[in-house]
């Protein structure tokens, strides 16, 4: 999560909503994202989208079925949506969403064997998003 915490910090440099993400297979990192909806202007240009289509090429593969991905923020309805159908083993978020998270929705949008552990380090990853909507309001 560390690591995805440094991917977070690029986005809050880079003028982006501050959420990193890496994915995992096997012990080793195979893909680093971060917001760049702005920079792409792409509004799928989510952290976990990108750490996705990033893995899926490494791996030469679509699905990550034996892959982790560790997020700053609990993903959105879309990404969640991704993270289906790309079969992830397993979901590691820090901060809930309690706005736009994909458990807002009732019904399940994770695939059935996709684990999820929620809440690791999420005071950092809340900390640098509330500062970043605190520096866009007092501009």
């Amino acid at each position: 999560m560390r690591e995805a915490l440094k991917e977070a910090n690029k986005a809050f440099e880079e003028g982006e909503i501050p959420v990193g993400a890496v994915v995992v297979c096997q012990n080793k990192i195979i893909a680093r994202a971060h917001n760049q909806v702005e920079r792409l202007n792409d509004a799928t240009a989510h952290a976990e989208m990108i750490a996705i289509t990033a893995a899926a090429n490494f791996l030469g593969s679509k699905y990550l079925d034996e892959c982790t991905l560790y997020v700053t923020l609990e993903p959105c309805p879309m990404c969640a949506g991704a993270l289906h159908w790309s079969q992830l083993q397993r979901l590691v978020f820090g901060a809930e969403d309690v706005q736009r998270g994909y458990q807002l929705v009732k019904s399940p949008l994770l695939h059935p064997r996709t684990e999820v552990r929620k809440g690791i380090e999420a005071e950092p990853g809340k900390a640098l998003l509330e500062q970043f909507f605190r520096n866009l309001r007092e501009k």
